[in-house]
């Protein structure tokens, strides 16, 4: 979001005449001539916001609103300017020409770019998503959302996008692959047995997507369906999961009110950006915030960063909780308190006045925050967060517990993924013979596995099912393709990761856009009986033809005693899933840790606002907002490493995989980590890794 300051000249039929129009960069078109001086935009970006680089100047008699110096505009939630300025001097951009507000059909719907599930406004004409508007929800996203999630939707129109359904890479209609992929799967069933079959779901279905894959396993007899490509985030979710409940579960609105935050292991905006947003106006109030990760978080406002290792947090969980409480307190709290806290083991971080002073704030906190990550936390945090906020609770304080979800549907994967059977399972029994066919819906798994076990794993399967409406490298090598509709167009139920059940109405019918149709020109003059690239279906649909299976929202309770709550009647507002069986109480088993083997760094794949998050990925505006990938890493490392900011580092992952990018390097971020930002532009570099040990002697400067 490029902009330049200073006022220019136009001539109007002979007459000079004065302006301040800007270029705020591929978001945001800006105005200046329109302009009331109302100050709203720069209250908001300044004051609600916490960005400081947009605000108001002036000279003589004249104001002006803009970056003192050309750039590009640091807030991630730029965006919301256009639909705060009274006048119209900030426009978005990428529906510029498109038509008026009163042109277009708006149609709720729920932002499923991170897992807070912010509510929105979709705006459509002619078979094309035009914009997205932030939606008010008192208890989610308030009046605002995130650019990600603003201008996340242009995976929907898409010129790739693939609207023809294939057999072995032929395309033929959606009924015939429906067809032909029921025929086969019998096949294999009856020639190999029904545990042959395996499906596997992600993170961004409905969850009438993932119930009827649940149900498929259930009636036909194939293998639990999966719906993660990492088995230690399975297990974490599975945890968070079964720690919530309507004692301590936190909304966004919660977090505005409490008076210290405590962050383990999240890094608000680049994971979840509105959280981000909420935490800023709880800081504005007074609240203390602190927060305990490796990376070198940055946050619109004033706290206090713990860089510690991931294998380090559970001891500085443990200092706080130890210094937050003494021996007698802890005996007055009952048995399951005093056992917990005399199991507590903090080998680690005994005299750090960090931690120290953290737990003096937190003992005079009334409403605290806890704040939890899934991404790169150890499997134990997540019960650890939820511990500390129910010894809070039981200290009498107003206790929250909030946790960060990789996905829209990661909560109701959480639920209905098998304890016992996850991705490594299956790709081991892909490659043992035992599995020949898979069903994989919304999921783009190859940049998951290594390659040269991917070939294998392709080799041994019969067969292969994509159900998918992007065009990734995994639907380009099934056997049997068949295109999805979208969010927008055939509409869904998804849970938050507060267990906040809410729907999605359909926005449009779907097909191809007029602009596509008459090549970007005029809507094209030859008469078709049909709508152009309306052969496809939705996710749930398919599947549940392709098993025969029938299937509506009524089911759902019986697939799992969660969505017993559920009522259509209430989704339009939303309403929260049944925690009768989340567990409360002391659950976490403290154990010393092993010592840290200092010859090796750890390298973290970490998601940045822009460019990791699958769906927004594909949006043309958003991609000019991307960094070219980069490691980070500590001072001290790169002292030892004798690299200097920009120069290139190399890293051996192991006989297959080199990767070599410029190095950017921090004070404030955890010794012996490397952090690398996952854009999808790097994927087939980074297949297979999310966290992984290195010996330092893999590790070098670059020298070209």
């Amino acid at each position: 979001m490029t902009i330049s300051g200073g006022h220019g000249i136009r001539r109007y039929k002979g007459k000079k005449r004065t302006h301040t129009d800007q270029y705020l960069g591929p978001l945001v078109q800006h105005e200046m001539n329109r302009c009331i001086q109302c100050y709203r935009c720069s209250r908001y970006y300044r004051e609600y916001t916490g960005y400081n680089d947009l605000g108001v100047m002036g000279i003589g008699s004249r104001v002006y609103f803009g970056r003192q110096k050309p750039g590009i505009l640091e807030s991630p939630f730029s965006g919301n300017l256009v639909e705060l300025c009274p006048t119209g001097v900030y426009t978005d951009k990428p529906s510029r020409f498109k038509g008026r507000r009163w042109d277009f059909n708006r149609t709720p719907s729920i932002c499923i770019n991170c897992s807070l599930g912010c509510n929105t406004v979709v705006c459509s004409r002619y078979r094309e998503i035009v914009r997205q508007e932030a939606r008010y929800n008192e208890n989610i996203n308030g009046y605002f959302i995130c650019d990600r999630g603003r201008y996340g939707f242009f995976y929907a129109i898409n010129k790739k996008r693939p609207r023809d359904a294939r057999i072995n890479g032929q395309n033929t209609s959606v009924q015939n692959a429906v067809k032909q992929a029921g025929e086969k799967l019998d096949a294999i069933a009856g020639k190999k047995g029904r545990t042959s079959i395996a499906c596997i779901g992600s993170y961004r279905n409905t969850l009438e997507t993932q119930a009827v894959l649940k149900l498929l396993a259930g009636e036909k007899g194939w293998r639990q369906p999966v719906f993660s490509t990492d088995p230690e985030m399975d297990k974490k979710l599975k945890t968070a999961v079964s720690r919530l409940n309507p004692e301590i579960s936190a909304s966004l609105k919660d977090i505005e009110k409490a008076d210290f935050i405590l962050v383990i292991g999240a890094d608000p905006v680049n994971e979840a950006p509105m959280l981000a947003l909420s935490m800023r106006q709880a800081q504005r109030a007074g609240a203390e915030i602190a927060v305990i990760d490796p990376r070198p978080v940055f946050l619109p406002f004033e706290f206090k960063h713990l860089a510690v290792k991931p294998d380090n947090m559970e001891s500085c969980l443990g200092v706080l909780i130890k210094e937050t409480v003494d021996q007698e307190i802890a005996e007055s709290l009952g048995k399951d308190f005093l056992k917990l806290y005399n199991s507590i083991v903090c080998n680690s971080y005994e005299n750090n006045k960090e931690i120290f002073l953290l737990a003096k704030k937190l003992q005079k906190s009334q409403h605290p925050v806890i704040i939890c990550g899934t991404d790169i936390v150890p499997v134990s945090i997540p019960d650890i967060a939820a511990d500390t906020a129910f010894f809070l609770k039981a200290l009498n304080r107003k206790s929250g517990l909030f946790y960060i979800m990789p996905g829209p549907s990661a909560m109701s994967a959480g639920l209905l993924s098998d304890q016992d059977f996850d991705f490594e399972n299956l790709v081991s029994e892909i490659e043992n013979g035992n599995i020949s066919a898979l069903i994989a819906a919304e999921n783009d798994f190859f940049p998951n596995i290594n390659p040269a076990r991917l070939k294998t794993v392709l080799e041994k399967l019969e067969l292969l099912i994509i159900i998918d409406y992007l065009d990734t490298k995994t639907a380009q090598a099934a056997h049997i393709f068949i295109p999805a509709q979208t969010i927008y167009e055939s509409g869904g139920i998804f849970i938050n990761q507060q267990g906040w059940i809410q729907q999605a109405e359909k926005a449009y019918t779907g097909g191809l856009s007029i602009e596509q149709t008459g090549r970007g020109d005029h809507p094209p003059r030859e008469f078709r009986n049909d709508i152009p690239g309306t052969d496809s279906i939705s996710t749930w649909k398919a599947l549940a033809e392709i098993g025969q299976i029938s299937f509506d929202e009524n089911r759902l309770a019986q697939i799992h005693p969660a969505f017993s709550s559920i009522d259509k009647n209430l989704l339009e507002q939303g309403t929260s899933i049944n925690f009768e069986n989340t567990d409360t109480g002391f659950k976490h088993q403290w154990q010393n840790q092993q010592a840290y083997d200092n010859s090796y760094m750890e390298l973290i794949i970490v998601q940045q606002t822009f460019g990791t998050e699958i769906l927004s990925s594909y949006s043309p505006c958003l991609q000019e907002l991307e960094s070219a990938p980069y490691f980070m890493i500590n001072k001290t490392n790169a002292h030892e490493l004798n690299l200097e900011q920009n120069d290139f580092l190399e890293i051996d992952i192991d006989d297959n995989i080199n990767i070599k990018l410029p190095v950017k390097i921090f004070e404030n971020m955890a010794q012996d980590i490397i952090i690398l930002p996952g854009y999808r532009k790097i994927l087939h570099e980074t297949a297979g890794i999310n966290k992984k040990m290195i010996l330092k002697t893999k590790i070098r400067k670059r020298v070209s």
